[in-house]
């Protein structure tokens, strides 16, 4: 893969906002990252003192006197645009398209109605292949449009099985997008069925870990009352056996504390760790509901979390405490749960929602809430990316800034957070293959998946009906 400079009046670095400077990008990777004039200078040969390979010849082994040219195909100039690390959703369900904007027949009252009632009877029980598959392409080019480059799927699928992250696996390799998908397993339905799902990710991790593909595999299960103690153990053995992620729903809402202390007498986590799951490599989703203890719990044993500020809000179940598991230590992300999937909503969701719960107006800066959903995001996955340094993948986006008021290094975490949306994400790399240029997807057709997703859905609720 040839070596590409990409040039733009801004660039978001670790340590904060730099102008005009650029990225080097070659085989995938970030080689470069600094002011684009010593870029140029160390490409072209016009800097000894900068490291350039001298006495007539560039780093692209040409003479310099055909030194940079604005027409250069290896140099791309963004102008008033703002290079940064792509987002990275930590938990999705790209299936759950297929509720947006359908009412329940039945009366919601809580959160386990809201999953007895509707979501496993309506949704999750009636979902195959196919729709795994065309669901997670429209997933897929929502992500894109909202600068995603890199997510964590769990797929709730009873009736699909085997095979469904295979279908997922072929729409998400179309897209371009680094993904990690699991199943979710659970003996909710039978035993056998939580057997099936368990195998169902163990099979998927190993063949995806012997491919190049960005999509890998990792282990999941649903909540401890839909789980037997020997199934959670059995999971967690895989987990810790292949060397992958272990998730789980966890006190998404009052429902599974009060369940815990009804049949073991032990809040959620405590259950977690007298059953010797958990550590490392555990990812737990949700996070709403937990005790101080319970945090402590977590962060002693380097669990790392994922929060949906919105999807919280929608089941009913509370506001996670974001603030507390970010001062014991725990790494986060954020995740869109398959719920409203435009990034720049769930950050803002983040941004303003802490605020008035803890009634601190400096609660959640703008600065920390793109943390999360960059490099503490992909921290929380296992991923490198999340950062603009030499040596990560070229995981990147950009967004314009032709805001009504000036951009600057006080002001760019809330400009960016407050004041963006996908319509401003103009361009979207991952792994140094370009997903959307100049404002334009290139691996998904979005208005040809949404007709063929419209169709499929409107025969799937209709059928529902009858």
């Amino acid at each position: 893969m040839e070596a590409v400079m990409i040039k733009a009046r801004y660039l978001l670095a670790p340590d904060g906002l730099k102008k005009d400077w650029g990225i080097r990008i070659e085989d995938g990777r970030i080689t470069e990252v600094r002011p684009f004039c010593e870029m140029e200078a160390r490409a072209f040969g016009e800097s000894e003192a900068d490291g350039a390979i001298g006495s007539g010849t560039n780093a692209f082994g040409e003479s310099e006197k055909n030194a940079f040219r604005e027409s250069d195909p290896r140099v791309l100039d963004l102008g008033g645009q703002i290079i940064l690390p792509g987002f990275v959703n930590g938990h999705h369900h790209m299936y759950g398209v297929l509720s947006h904007g359908i009412t329940a027949e039945t009366m919601v009252s809580d959160f386990s109605d809201f999953l007895g009632d509707f979501w496993w009877p309506c949704v999750e029980n009636r979902v195959t292949p196919a729709l795994a598959r065309l669901t997670a392409k429209w997933a897929c080019a929502e992500m894109i449009e909202s600068g995603v480059t890199a997510f964590a799927d769990i797929l709730e699928a009873p009736n699909a099985l085997p095979g469904a992250l295979w279908e997922e696996r072929e729409a998400v390799e179309q897209s371009g997008l680094r993904g990690l998908l699991s199943f979710e397993a659970c003996e909710r339905v039978s035993s056998e069925n939580g057997k099936l799902g368990l195998q169902e990710n163990e099979n998927f991790i190993k063949e995806t870990r012997k491919s190049d593909s960005l999509v890998k595999g990792f282990m999941s299960i649903h909540t401890l009352f839909t789980c037997s103690a020997g199934f959670i153990r059995e999971a967690d053995r895989i987990s810790r056996e292949q060397g992958c992620p272990l998730h789980m729903h966890l006190s998404e809402s009052d429902y599974e504390p009060n369940w815990t202390k009804e049949h073991y007498g032990k809040t959620p986590v405590e259950v977690y760790a007298e059953l010797g799951c958990l550590g490392e490599h555990i990812l737990a989703s949700q996070l709403v509901q937990v005790s101080d203890r319970e945090i402590g719990i977590l962060a002693n044993h380097g669990v790392k979390g994922v929060s949906m500020p919105l999807s919280n809000c929608e089941v009913g179940g509370g506001i996670a405490p974001v603030h507390q598991l970010l001062q014991s230590g725990m790494t986060l992300g954020l995740g869109t749960d398959g719920y409203i999937n435009n990034f720049f909503e769930v950050m803002r969701g983040a941004f303003l929602i802490h605020k008035g719960y803890l009634k601190d107006p400096q609660a959640m800066p703008a600065s920390l809430v793109y943390r999360l959903a960059t490099e503490y995001g992909a921290g929380a996955l296992g991923l490198e990316s999340g950062r603009l340094e030499p040596g990560r993948p070229a995981d990147l986006i950009t967004v314009s800034t032709d805001t009504p008021t000036p951009v600057n290094e006080h002001n760019i975490y809330d400009q960016l957070i407050l004041y963006r949306n996908p319509e401003h994400v103009k361009n979207v790399m991952v792994n140094g293959r370009w997903l959307k240029r100049d404002g334009r997807l290139l691996t998904i057709n979005k208005e040809e998946t949404r007709l063929e997703l419209s169709e499929m859905t409107a025969k799937f609720w209709e059928s529902k009906r009858r």
